[in-house]
């Protein structure tokens, strides 16, 4: 059976942490489908088209030795039920499907729409991120709504979107991306980053 890691990600915008995730997803399933979505419980400054493009960025950057990474934006939708359904069309119901999501996102999953439908249909892959605790209590709550959960083997990296954006942290990001940001002029940026890396 084929198995498939769905990582749809605000990515506001997509982070070396991001990338380091997906390298792992990759040596670990058969394919990794990956798409810019807009969460219905965050707020987005910038337009889902470049938050597309910039994961198209990231994904070219990733050395995957299967070359089994791919943005699948068709896949976004604002409810991941109906993502699914869309992965299943395109995959088939005879495949294994994974949706990954971070440990910021574990207490309001509950809240998702149809939840207890979706869980029925996935397995449940959470990727640690440092500052967001797994507790039990949320676990629990997952698991009695139906969730078959697994916690990877690994923590994301100490970087977020939000700092980059907030505080401009520059190791947040991969060159290309910031390349992109500077040409698209997407956020306010520092002067260094500005000027390192501006495309030729």
């Amino acid at each position: 059976m084929k198995t498939i890691a769905l990582f749809g990600t605000s990515a506001d915008p997509p982070t070396a942490g991001h990338q380091k995730i997906l390298r792992w997803l990759s040596e670990r399933y058969d394919w990794v489908a990956v798409w810019a979505a807009d969460n219905p419980f965050k707020s987005h400054q910038t337009q889902l088209i470049h938050r597309a493009a910039m994961l198209r960025l990231l994904i070219t950057d990733i050395e995957a030795p299967g070359q089994n990474i791919a943005l699948e934006q068709e896949l976004s939708s604002f409810r991941t039920l109906e993502t699914l359904a869309k992965a299943k069309a395109r995959w088939g119901e005879d495949t294994e499907f994974t949706l990954v999501i971070g440990s910021d996102l574990l207490q309001q999953l509950p809240r998702w729409y149809r939840i207890e439908e979706l869980l029925q249909q996935v397995q449940l892959l959470i990727v640690p991120r440092p500052g967001y605790e797994i507790d039990q209590t949320s676990l629990q709550t997952v698991q009695a709504l139906g969730g078959k959960i697994a916690i990877a083997s690994l923590t994301g990296l100490d970087v977020s979107s939000t700092a980059y954006r907030e505080q401009g942290n520059t190791a947040a990001i991969i060159p290309p991306i910031a390349a992109y940001i500077n040409q698209q002029h997407l956020y306010k940026c520092p002067d260094a980053t500005t000027k390192k890396f501006q495309l030729r």
